[in-house]
């Protein structure tokens, strides 16, 4: 995987004829522009090193990592058995797929980020609003992802200095928490700072670190519990004579919503990796490869795991049920090698994923903000910085929040983005972008002041029916005896209702208002 295809400037004169027929228009105007970056700039088909490998070892390295064994092993301790719960995982990545490789299409075909796809939409001003809600998600993850490795840290301290359990606590956590949490995402910070090109050897160590990690997890599961099929044999608490008898598909859909909503971040801002991308089957091969597999496979490790601490006496003595959090399993283990190993390969494999799934994007969103004045760097220290704010150990605390809260939550307004980057891009304009016009003020993407008031209409309606149920979510969770009513139901499925609302209504208003890609007829098209 290289990432040193680097940004260039429109302006400029090139003597590849590829790149110059890609430019398509040497808009001097250019020069100057407040809209106009080298970190938002297109990479250049001469420029582009990425194949179909690459991309696949990109979702493998994402995809083999603790939150995916955390998501998939949540749904056990939710009453699924462990082939429904890997049903829904691969179901889930296979929808989400759809909109990944569509949204990829605009980065492999013109070589632009995230915000600047999302230009041609929202409008050159308007495009922040969308940058910045993925961005904000994002921050979320950033946050998550550096909360568990530093948990890890404290974890196999706490085995050797017992006492820093007993430090005062603020915020749910105690103080030696706060401070692993600070220093692994000190390290996180570091490699930020270091720039894109950091990612490539860590995404190459990284993916079969921690998948080499889950298997020796999974065979020490298997040895303990007497083989797979003790690991295997908890029943559905949604059996007859369950727990939750008859209340399968109400855990089903929101399931399967958060499942989506897992990837729905990448789904918008892929076109901040396909743009190195070759060509369209590298990127479209790539994730189909890359992406379902690896998420059932590591599923299937959370879940077996997982099952089997059920019938462990000694997780049950110490945590008084199953442990969905494998990093928790670390003091089980009395060698202070394997703690050391399994520590270090959760720490940078951890790592790993957090800068390619969660600075990346973001850094960009927020340079997009202020193209002079922001660049990959800042907006990848503005990330870091609201990751420690957002409290990401609340959100790890339990299952129901990070499925129903966060999971659920999120996927509402990634969707309705989605939906109207999709209905713009393949309905409205067919493929076919001005490209020096998404860096022109006053140009085709200027609408209304900078901003598309006819896409910020179409996202606030897509979100608005599924604010109800995120609401009474957030009161509901922990209590007993909630009735869903019709805004409940609604937000179970949160990420198709804001995608479809926000796709027809974004058509259906463009259409009634008259507006064609008059400026894109001659844009550049391969």
């Amino acid at each position: 995987m290289n990432v040193r295809a680097r940004p260039v400037d429109l302006t400029a004169p090139t003597a590849n004829a590829a790149d110059a027929d890609f430019a398509g228009v040497q808009a001097q105007d250019l020069v100057g522009s407040p809209y106009w970056s080298a970190d938002l700039g297109p990479i250049l088909p001469s420029e582009r090193r990425w194949g179909m490998w690459d991309i696949a070892v990109l979702w493998v390295s994402m995809s083999a990592c603790i939150t995916t064994y955390m998501l998939a092993s949540s749904m056990i301790s939710e009453g699924a058995n462990w082939w429904q719960a890997v049903l829904i995982v691969f179901l889930a990545n296979v929808i989400v797929l759809i909109p990944m490789a569509m949204n990829a299409h605009a980065g492999t075909k013109y070589g632009i980020p995230f915000p600047v796809y999302c230009r041609a939409s929202f409008g050159i001003l308007g495009a922040n609003v969308p940058a910045v809600m993925r961005a904000l998600v994002a921050c979320g993850w950033f946050g998550i992802q550096s909360w568990i490795g530093g948990d890890a840290i404290y974890i196999v301290l706490s085995i050797y200095f017992p006492t820093l359990e007993e430090l005062p606590r603020a915020m749910g956590i105690n103080i030696a928490q706060f401070l692993c949490f600070l220093a692994f995402w000190g390290v996180n910070v570091a490699v930020v700072w270091n720039g894109i090109e950091s990612i490539r050897l860590l995404l190459l160590i990284k993916a079969p670190l921690l998948i080499a990690l889950g298997l020796v997890l999974l065979a020490w599961a298997a040895y303990t519990v007497g083989g797979f099929g003790p690991m295997l044999s908890k029943p559905s608490e949604f059996r007859i004579g369950g727990l939750k008898e008859g209340k399968f598909w109400a855990f089903f859909f929101p399931a399967l919503t958060a499942n989506i909503g897992y990837w729905a971040t990448l789904s918008l801002n892929i076109p901040d990796f396909s743009r190195y991308a070759r060509k369209q089957s590298d990127q479209v091969i790539g994730q189909i490869i890359g992406l379902p597999s690896t998420m059932a496979l590591y599923a299937f490790i959370g879940i077996a795991v997982t099952s089997a601490t059920a019938s462990m006496p000694i997780v049950i003595a110490k945590y008084g049920k199953e442990q969905w959090d494998p990093i928790k399993l670390l003091p089980i283990f009395e060698s202070p090698l394997v703690q050391l190993g399994a520590l270090f390969a959760i720490v940078f494999s951890t790592l790993a994923t957090n800068i390619a799934a969660n600075a990346v994007g973001p850094a960009n969103d927020f340079a997009h903000l202020a193209p002079k004045y922001i660049s990959f760097r800042i907006g990848g220290l503005i990330t870091a910085l609201i990751a420690v704010a957002i409290m990401p150990w609340k959100l790890c605390s339990d299952p129901s929040g990070y499925i129903y809260v966060w999971l659920v939550g999120y996927s509402s307004l990634l969707g309705a983005i989605g939906g109207i980057l999709i209905a713009d891009y393949f309905v409205i304009r067919k493929t076919r972008l001005d490209l020096p016009g998404l860096y022109r003020q006053h140009g085709p993407y200027w609408y209304t002041g900078g901003f598309n008031l006819l896409a910020m209409i179409a996202l606030v309606v897509g979100i608005a029916p599924c604010v109800p149920g995120f609401v009474q979510t957030i009161w509901s969770i922990g209590k007993q005896g909630v009735v869903k009513d019709f805004w409940m139901q609604l937000y179970d499925y949160a990420w198709f209702v804001s995608f479809a609302i926000s796709a027809l209504l974004y058509v259906g208003l463009m259409l009634a208002q008259g507006r064609q890609p008059k400026d894109e007829a001659t844009a550049a098209s391969r």
